[in-house]
């Protein structure tokens, strides 16, 4: 196990593995279960981490295969700086591509994903269809944002010199999200395990900036085309088995959100908590986590 400061192991007992880029850079994840079990992959978006998905892999992990990386700059990877590394979602999904062929490269895989683990997730899965048997979307998204959708005054202010100021600073970001994408108050240990890779000097924050930064809200920005291209190719996976998983309470992710989501997939399965929000996976884990684990079986 890596050690990390803040962290109660008891909630995440996983060994630690790394994988190699292309770049040099060591992305961390867990695999846990079975080597020669049925895999199943969860991609944690902003500001989480791998952290995120334990009590999925705790229901799972007796009988599948469980990877869980972590992004580069985020949870146990490394902490590169700009100059290192390109901290655009082309890059995020050109990495889990790249430990998908190490990790996994012949068998098919059962997806997970939430918030930019959508958009990085089924941005990989949207352009290789073959290698993906089910999905599970989390309150998250993978399509150009429209022109009359408001950014959440959160994340606006996120990206203004001083909000970034202040997540880089501060770990504003990281901190304030503990009690702003859950709907019930997150028990002590949990707040300070989401949070303890991004504690310490600015630069364990670095990565969680740029995710803000790099949300695309015209079409010049880098991530726009990346987001438009998969929109595209999102038809590719109408066929899978797919279930969705939806806090209602989300400051970002709203139901228009899943409005969209209705178009591009008309007749999902769609698990709707009245009493979730953005964190749907720690609001709603008592009942959320073995619905995906009956799905999945």
């Amino acid at each position: 196990m890596t050690d990390l400061p803040g962290l109660d192991r008891s909630l995440y007992p996983f060994d630690s593995h790394f994988h190699a880029l292309p770049s040099g850079h060591a992305l961390h994840f867990v695999d846990e279960g079975p080597a020669s079990a049925s895999p199943v992959v969860m991609v944690h978006g902003n500001p989480t981490w791998s952290f995120y998905y334990r009590n999925v892999i705790r229901a799972l992990s007796g009988e599948r295969r469980c990877l869980a990386p972590d992004h580069i700059g985020m949870g146990l990877s490394d902490r590169p700086t700009d100059a290192e590394y390109d901290y655009t979602l082309g890059q995020r999904i050109e990495d889990l591509g790249h430990w998908l062929d190490s990790v996994e490269p012949e068998r098919t895989i059962d997806l997970v994903v939430h918030d930019w683990g959508g958009a990085i997730g089924l941005g990989w899965a949207a352009r290789n269809p073959e290698r993906i048997g089910k999905l599970v979307i989390l309150n998250t998204w993978a399509f150009t944002i429209p022109d009359d959708a408001d950014l959440p005054k959160s994340l606006a202010f996120a990206r203004t010199p001083v909000g970034a100021f202040l997540i880089k600073g501060f770990n504003a970001f990281s901190g304030l999200a503990t009690w702003m994408a859950t709907a019930s108050k997150l028990p002590k240990n949990v707040a300070q395990g989401l949070t303890a890779p991004y504690r310490g000097g600015s630069h364990r924050r670095l990565a969680t900036l740029r995710f803000v930064q790099d949300i695309p809200l015209t079409e010049s920005d880098p991530a726009w085309s990346v987001l438009a291209e998969t929109e595209t190719l999102l038809p590719n996976l109408a066929d899978k088995p797919m279930l969705f998983g939806w806090g209602a309470k989300d400051f970002v992710f709203n139901d228009e959100v899943l409005d969209k989501w209705r178009e591009i997939f008309p007749d999902p399965k769609i698990e709707y908590f009245e009493d979730a929000g953005h964190y749907v996976l720690e609001d709603a884990a008592d009942r959320l986590v073995p619905m995906i684990k009956k799905f999945l079986d």
